[in-house]
């Protein structure tokens, strides 16, 4: 199972991205150009799907939504070309609260969801996304200043969404230690 590519964007559009790694070029299915430029080397989590006529590369720009999208693709009847036009229509914690207030109005908005599929989104997975959406927004000031700091010194939004989840985690109470363990672990990701 591929978990996640690192390469550099040797073409995209709004559907897709090849990311070249090593002479090869992997074809992944990915909704957010708007982080992409050609050329930059890239970081992107993926979710490998077997079809009888094809394996499917499904690309995320962080860990959080490829979680999400293992959640929603365990929702009967919903498949992983539906879960990933969902995730790439609106954020994941958009969609987290939406499932956890029952809002089938909103559901019933993305690509491919009538309303008896967002119904069972939401029998299928509500309470089962509450610690996605805590690790997604569970900040605190000390963290959120250190992100900023973070881009102040280059870092792309991307980047910093991959290790949020792990910065949060961690045991860092001031700004200080939360960037610079943020530098180690981007460090870490470029093969530094």
């Amino acid at each position: 199972m591929i978990t996640f590519i690192c390469g550099k964007v040797y073409e995209f559009s709004g559907e897709h991205v090849i990311l070249e790694n090593n002479g090869i070029g992997y074809y992944i299915n990915f909704n957010h150009p708007e982080i992409l430029t050609l050329g930059e080397v890239v970081t992107i989590f993926t979710y490998q799907h077997f079809r009888d006529d094809a394996t499917v590369l499904y690309g995320f720009a962080d860990k959080i939504e490829l979680d999400v999208f293992q959640k929603l693709i365990s929702v009967k009847g919903l498949g992983p070309k539906t879960a990933s036009m969902i995730l790439g229509r609106c954020k994941c914690n958009d969609l987290v609260v939406a499932i956890e207030n029952g809002d089938v109005a909103f559901l019933k908005t993305m690509p491919a969801v009538g309303t008896k599929t967002a119904q069972q989104i939401i029998l299928d997975l509500k309470g089962k996304l509450i610690e996605v959406k805590s690790e997604e927004i569970s900040v605190n000031n000390e963290l959120d200043e250190a992100i900023e700091g973070l881009k102040s010194l280059g870092y792309k939004a991307y980047e910093i969404n991959s290790i949020k989840g792990q910065l949060v985690k961690s045991d860092c109470k001031t700004t200080k230690q939360y960037l610079s363990e943020g530098l180690k672990l981007l460090n870490k990701r470029s093969g530094g």
